[in-house]
């Protein structure tokens, strides 16, 4: 299976999904993808992580949020993070921007560092900085694997101004059905999206990071999680590079699914 284990700064390099109930999580999860978890080891006694893998390859992670988080009723996420040479500089680049520092940057002892942001419309988003020789390697171009990575936001010109001075990223604007979608490009190659949210549909929906996971068929996936108690926010519908499915677990956290046509891979 191909894995990574280079990300450059400026990257999207991690995912992981911070649950309510990591047990529940875990089984529903791998139901639907198949994949295993591997429980870690929590540094300093912190809360419970493990690993999410298909076979050998790593996913992603998935944690299990502090009872204190539940109570101040902080839903269910994926969180999507971004690689960064300097965790610290990172973290006083996004005050200065207008983001605000939601978790301070914290070492992981043998692994890395890692900081969790909001950006200026408040999606929320992370930074890592590796200290060690590569990792274990992430799953990529496989079905169950992360794919893609959007920012849902209001004001596209306003969050591309914000993270082209925070990571370096350089943007492409181009015409999708009746919006105008943002490609975000990074040293030139394409590193995510972002996606206008304009339309009564999105009332309500807060500015947030979606995270993509590459599928083999689009339609079971959507129709498996429905079954499973999960819920289908987008049906799976035609775009020009395949078709997709914008989802949320039985637990709330939003994800999507893509499945690419042979030309786009």
């Amino acid at each position: 299976m191909p894995v990574r284990d280079d990300f450059a700064p400026g990257e999207f390099c991690w995912v992981d999904l911070s649950a309510h109930d990591l047990a529940a999580a875990a089984e529903w999860y791998g139901s639907l993808f198949d994949w295993s978890h591997t429980m870690m080891e929590a540094p300093g006694g912190g809360p419970p992580y493990a690993f999410f893998q298909r076979g050998e390859a790593v996913i992603g992670g998935l944690g299990e949020m502090s009872d204190e988080m539940k109570a101040m009723g902080i839903p269910p996420m994926w969180n999507s993070y971004i690689a960064t040479s300097d965790c610290e500089a990172t973290e006083k680049k996004v005050a200065e921007l207008g983001g605000t520092v939601t978790v301070p940057t914290m070492e992981i002892p043998g692994h890395g560092k890692l900081a969790f942001f909001l950006d200026p419309e408040g999606a929320c988003f992370a930074a890592w900085q590796t200290l060690s020789d590569g990792g274990p390697g992430v799953l990529v171009k496989e079905p169950g694997s992360p794919s893609w990575t959007e920012l849902m936001t209001r004001d596209a010109s306003k969050a591309s101004r914000f993270y082209g001075e925070l990571a370096g990223w350089s943007f492409q604007t181009m015409p999708m059905g009746d919006i105008e979608y943002t490609m975000i490009k990074n040293a030139g190659e394409d590193a995510g999206g972002i996606f206008p949210m304009d339309g009564p549909q999105f009332e309500g929906i807060p500015a947030h990071w979606l995270v993509y996971f590459d599928v083999a068929d689009c339609d079971a996936i959507a129709a498996r999680t429905q079954e499973t108690g999960g819920r289908v926010n987008v049906p799976p519908t035609e775009i020009p590079v395949g078709k997709f499915s914008v989802l949320s677990d039985p637990q709330g956290a939003a994800f999507a699914v893509i499945t690419l046509k042979p030309t786009s891979c």
